[in-house]
């Protein structure tokens, strides 16, 4: 899942980003309404958490924006106004959702992997595949009933690879889907993760190179 934070409050943007990737989320951050736009006119993001009291455009103007061009990105607001004429007017901006500050940070990433699921075909609460049983919910993994120890890149990996249901999963998708937009398009980093991930999974290989395609779980 890749998600946009964006809030002039540095210091709460930066430590929700952190919490996002602990949680195996691919998180850009803007501190104000215009980098926000920019980084929503580039990229493709599941969902944006976004402050409605942003300088250089506000977080209604990044909602609309995204609404007014059908990018698909579900739209969380964040306001420290918590009266209902406020929560109704952010939704009539076609926001899909309202959180108020202050806000549990449990809370929002239940909030953020909701309105993730309204933006793809929904899928089981735990993927299974060649053995590999993986709930997202928990955040664990395992292999034939051996618990698997992953790294949030490594666990995002495989979920991205386990809701391909045996179709290849190309490597700028994989990219875009579990890295920032500070990682090097030219890194080796997937090649790393997924080797590092084969070796966990242990044998039979579970994970497969497509050749010129990319990579997915099982030879379906």
């Amino acid at each position: 899942m890749r998600v946009l934070v964006a809030d002039d409050e540095k210091l709460l943007a930066d430590t929700i980003a952190v919490g996002l990737r602990r949680e195996a989320m691919a998180v850009d951050v803007a501190y104000d309404g215009g980098q926000a736009l920019e980084k929503v006119s580039v990229n493709r993001y599941d969902v944006a958490v976004l402050d409605r009291d942003m300088p250089g455009g506000t977080g209604d103007d990044v909602c609309r924006f995204i609404t007014g061009r059908r990018l698909g990105t579900r739209v969380l607001l964040l306001t420290a106004a918590g009266g209902v004429y406020d929560r109704v007017e952010g939704l009539g901006l076609g926001a899909d959702d309202y959180l108020t500050k202050p806000f549990a940070f449990a809370e929002l990433v239940a909030r953020i992997h909701a309105l993730a699921r309204r933006t793809a075909p929904a899928v089981p609460p735990v993927l299974e595949r060649d053995g590999i049983a993986l709930d997202v919910a928990t955040r664990t993994a395992t292999r034939d009933g051996r618990p698997l120890s992953l790294t949030a890149k490594e666990f995002a990996v495989l979920h991205s690879l386990m809701r391909a249901e045996g179709q290849a999963v190309t490597t700028e998708d994989l990219l875009e889907q579990v890295w920032d937009e500070h990682t090097d398009p030219f890194t080796n980093v997937i090649r790393v993760t997924v080797s590092t991930l084969r070796r966990k999974l242990g044998d039979p290989p579970a994970v497969q190179t497509v050749q010129r395609a990319g990579y997915r779980i099982g030879r379906s």
